[in-house]
């Protein structure tokens, strides 16, 4: 096995070009930072396919078994001195691997994480040419291409949070890569803030997992989840851990309430947009649920809680694409929509669909990024959809290769968004219950909502009438090979890639499912049995017959949709000049002015986070509570510390007055000085000079001499 043994050498490639930038890439020429950077990432993408075809044949020999290779442990040892009691009782050694796993669900992500991600640095060798900080920015795609594979090919969930911290520092370098700018320096740490607050559930919920299983390892955590006849308390701590796994899973790919920091990462590079919001990044938290599947299958309280905040975040995010002007922040609140589509699907129990669903947006997403960093590389930097229109004959390939994109998400047969949307719906439809039916309405009306977003896009940007300035419509053309190259591959991948998944109902053999029924088939029995379905694992194909016309039918409305929002658009957009009239803003100035502020979340943020806004002159919000507590601080505590030091200082102060002047100056000294005084006229005639005393004695003899003589 030429390329299987040697897994771990694919993130290291990267790894190794991120550390030639950081301490040589200032002495390097573009042309070498080019070479070493690109050439690192087309190189673990080529390890990557050569590992996937021998895990393939490798996999049918045995099983379909993981794939596992150990290079050592790297926290822990066998001899468990670092041991823990687990919760029933036995002891177990905490052991962390430094071990790669290559399964079917770990070998999607690393094809399409490589080559997408390849793609993006090609990509970047045009875009970036005339940027400051060249070999600063390829290191940073390096150390995060590193970091990603790190993540997906761990065996353990500790490893696997190595990378996963490690992609959030990268974003932060990357969305703060214009960092003289204070909007993508505050972008940069409000992503960086924000991921803390998921990673932190990601960390309980680990130790939670190493709590109740004895081990961190994957395949031992599969182990323990199918075992079966689990206890009802420990049926609660799964479901404590596996909501706390998506709580991190909620801050990496942005769900509600922590979707916030990714619209505001549209202040990176384009590039960076692409490669966060498309293959990466963003699907990191999609990845950790399905690789805990056996786990979520135990707990319906999560699996719920997963289907509702993604269709929930679904709706709300697509909402407010409706009217954003920005075309890279249109492409921002649609990337939240779908993420919340592979979440709705995932906890309605069909991995297969929400991974099949983030195979195919990886390339339709990727493209319409990178599509609108050639928009924004032709207008010389404008970003507003307000002041473009009319660019399809200027840059056709462009153009040509957005629309692909376009109709792949709108889902337009036979285009790859098409494929796995409708499988997310039908999925949610047959999931029993009449609030699944409410989650199938939410996911139908957002693809209602995503057409119309989307194609406004389209035309505002290609066609309409011209908005530009005369200077900028002057400059328009189109972008260089090494942006477009990628453009037309990821317009190929985002019409095809759809069909490794062709549905049974339309006379196909769905390979994508078959590939992934190693890691998914007993999760998605499991739901299946728990929603009363058994006799469908018994019967499948009598089930299909017998659904498969309500199945035409959501198939036929899902097309409808994406139609209808089509139409909207068009006749909304297609003429639009100087100063059109948003039909939304027509309709409901108040309800357009609540969706072109995004719901007010970032100020609600704004207002319980840091205070910004106040009342009088006290500011409000938890920094708001922070600077009372500080004053209260300073003023109080340090008040009453300072009064007390205070105090000593007068009493010690009039202490050593008192011992000074009373003590010493009466009590001791006066004596002393009366005694001085009264003895001052003996001292007058004790001078201690032998010759004064033999004078007075002298003249004191002649003296008594003079008076005896004298009578």
């Amino acid at each position: 096995m030429l390329f299987l043994n040697y897994i771990w050498i694919i993130p290291l490639l990267p790894a190794f070009g991120a550390a030639m930038m950081f301490f040589f890439g200032r002495k390097l020429q573009k042309a070498t930072v080019t070479a070493v950077c690109v050439g690192v990432v087309v190189l673990a993408f080529l390890v990557a396919c050569g590992s996937v075809l021998e895990y393939t044949a490798w996999a049918n020999a045995h099983n379909h078994q993981p794939y596992q290779t150990i290079l050592y442990t790297w926290l822990g040892s066998d001899t468990g001195h670092l041991g823990y009691l687990t919760h029933d009782g036995s002891q177990a050694a905490f052991q962390a691997d430094a071990g790669f796993l290559l399964d079917p669900l770990s070998s999607i992500w690393l094809l399409f994480v490589t080559g997408v991600g390849m793609l993006i640095h090609i990509y970047s060798i045009g875009y970036m040419a005339h940027e400051g900080g060249y070999y600063r920015f390829f290191g940073y795609l390096n150390l995060f291409m590193f970091s990603m594979l790190t993540l997906i090919l761990a065996n353990n969930y500790v490893m696997l949070f190595v990378g996963w911290e490690g992609v959030g520092l990268c974003s932060y370098l990357l969305i703060g890569f214009y960092f003289h700018r204070k909007s993508a320096s505050d972008a940069a740490n409000k992503a960086f803030i924000v991921n803390r607050i998921g990673d932190a559930g990601f960390l309980l919920g680990m130790f939670f997992i190493a709590w109740l299983c004895g081990s961190l390892r994957f395949v031992d955590v599969n182990v323990f989840a199918h075992l079966g006849n689990h206890s009802p308390e420990t049926l609660k701590y799964i479901t404590a851990a596996t909501l706390l796994l998506f709580l991190g899973a909620c801050g990496k790919s942005a769900q509600l309430p922590l979707y916030v920091w990714l619209p505001d990462a549209m202040e990176g590079p384009t590039p960076v947009s692409a490669l966060i919001h498309a293959a990466t990044m963003v699907t990191a938290g999609v990845y950790m649920v399905a690789r805990s599947n056996a786990l979520f299958v135990l707990a319906p309280t999560s699996m719920k809680t997963v289907a509702i905040i993604g269709a929930l975040t679904a709706i709300f995010a697509a909402s407010i694409g409706l009217v954003q002007n920005d075309i890279k922040r249109v492409l921002a609140y649609s990337t939240v929509s779908q993420l919340g589509y592979m979440f709705l699907a995932l906890g309605v129990g069909a991995f297969t669909a929400g991974v099949f669903h983030v195979f195919t947006h990886a390339f339709f997403k990727a493209l319409l990024f990178l599509g609108a960093g050639s928009v924004i590389h032709a207008m010389s930097g404008e970003q507003d959809m307000r002041h473009m229109g009319a660019l399809r004959d200027r840059i056709p390939v462009t153009y040509w290769t957005m629309l692909i994109a376009t109709f792949a998400i709108a889902g337009i047969p036979p285009f790859a968004g098409f494929f796995s949307k409708d499988e997310i719906l039908w999925q949610t439809w047959t999931s029993e219950g009449g609030a699944y039916r409410l989650l199938w309405f939410i996911g139908y009306v957002t693809a209602l909502m995503t057409a119309f977003y989307m194609f406004r896009l389209i035309y505002l940007t290609f066609y309409s009438q011209p908005r530009m300035s005369h200077e900028v419509e002057h400059h328009i053309h189109e972008s260089p090979k090494s942006m477009t190259v990628p453009l037309v591959i990821l317009a190929l991948m985002s019409l095809m890639a759809g069909w490794l998944g062709w549905p049974h109902s339309l006379g196909g053999s769905d390979r994508f499912v078959r590939f992934l029924d190693p890691v998914f088939a007993r999760g998605e029995a499991h739901v299946l049995v728990e929603e009363g379905k058994a006799g469908q694992l018994a019967a499948g194909e009598k089930e299909e017959e017998k659904t498969s016309s309500i199945e035409y039918l959501l198939m036929f409305l899902s097309v409808a949709a994406a139609g209808v929002g089509w139409l909207l658009a068009d006749r909304a957009y297609a003429k639009a000049d100087k100063g059109f009239a948003e039909p939304i803003a027509v309709m409901s100035p108040p309800l357009y002015k609540t969706l072109l502020n995004k719901y007010y979340v970032d100020e609600g943020y704004d207002y319980a986070v840091t205070g910004r806004r106040k009342v009088g002159d006290v500011r409000l919000g938890v920094m708001g509570l922070g600077e009372a507590s500080s004053w209260f601080d300073a003023n109080v505590i340090d008040g009453a510390v300072n009064g007390a030091g205070w105090l000593t200082r007068i009493t010690a102060t009039f202490s050593s007055w008192w011992d000074k002047w009373i003590i010493d100056g009466i009590g001791v000294n006066g004596p002393a000085i009366l005694a001085r005084m009264l003895s001052y006229p003996a001292r007058l005639f004790e001078w201690g000079l032998v010759q004064w005393y033999a004078l007075v004695m002298t003249a004191g003899l002649v003296g008594f001499v003079f008076y005896y003589v004298y009578h």
